[in-house]
């Protein structure tokens, strides 16, 4: 009997770099660098069986009723207080600093941008709208549109180059951090921030996680499969919950969802 074979879009790390083959199952590696190009595909067209993807990119889906089902996978997990970054000799000396500032981000949907935005509003008295936010490309779930508060930048603009002209007072990047001595965290020390984060809500925020087209989640059999090939990335429903549960709150609450969604429906 031959083994079952899943198109997968999966990151780089080293929970990955190995996985297993069950006389069941194997999964065929669709290379997608940055991973994040992968979300709006398995978004849009389900391009393949099994897909990384960011928590605030899932919750739109599923709130738009795309047929992805989250496994309990953890891609990847961080504080993102270091990923906002500022000039070194700006006027921005804190989190609180940025209300009425102009701050760039990928796309409004990013994840990293979400969790920041709850910090800033939660923590710092910065609500989302209090900055001028600049996008440079549009959400994975195609339905969604940036809020007013949003301005597209032109087309082939880059945000670090924008940053250290002064064009923006601050922005927020991914994994890769752009060197150099001119830029500096917003927050003036990022370990302490990380620590508090995680007193006050318990765990480290999640970034990614993976989805599975629905029609094959009814087999049981299968994501029990896809859940012990990925070994330590695998966690459960009970712990992801604080994780999710914040997340999906603070996406309504910045406008990402109409409403939080129930466990019931994330799970689904």
């Amino acid at each position: 009997m031959s083994a079952r074979v899943l198109t997968a879009a999966l990151g780089d790390y080293p929970h990955t770099a190995s996985l297993p083959e069950t006389p069941a199952l194997r999964l065929e590696r669709v290379a997608v660098k940055p991973i994040s190009r992968a979300f709006a595909p398995m978004v849009r067209e389900l391009r393949y069986d099994v897909s990384e993807m960011a928590i605030a990119t899932f919750l739109m889906a599923k709130e738009a009723d795309v047929p992805i089902t989250l496994l309990p996978v953890v891609m990847a997990a961080r504080f993102q207080e270091g990923a906002l970054l500022c000039r070194a000799d700006g006027s921005v000396r804190g989190p609180a600093d940025l209300a009425g500032k102009r701050v760039g981000v990928r796309a409004y949907s990013q994840t990293t941008g979400m969790w920041l935005r709850g910090t800033l509003a939660a923590e710092h008295g910065v609500a989302p709208d209090a900055i001028a936010w600049t996008t440079f490309e549009d959400a994975h779930v195609p339905t969604f549109r940036d809020p007013p508060f949003c301005t597209r930048a032109a087309a082939g603009a880059d945000m670090t180059a924008m940053l250290r002209t002064g064009e923006l007072d601050a922005a927020i990047f991914g994994n890769d951090l752009p060197a150099g001595d001119d830029l500096r965290p917003v927050f003036p020390d990022v370990a302490a921030a990380g620590r508090a984060f995680q007193a006050r809500h318990g765990f480290v925020p999640v970034n990614h996680l993976v989805v599975l087209k629905s029609d094959l989640a009814r087999d049981a059999g299968l994501v029990a499969g896809l859940l012990g090939m990925f070994g330590s990335a695998t966690t459960t429903r009970d712990a992801l919950t604080p994780a999710i549960a914040l997340a999906s709150r603070w996406c309504a609450a910045q406008g990402l969802l109409a409403r939080p969604l129930e466990a019931a429906a994330i799970w689904s």
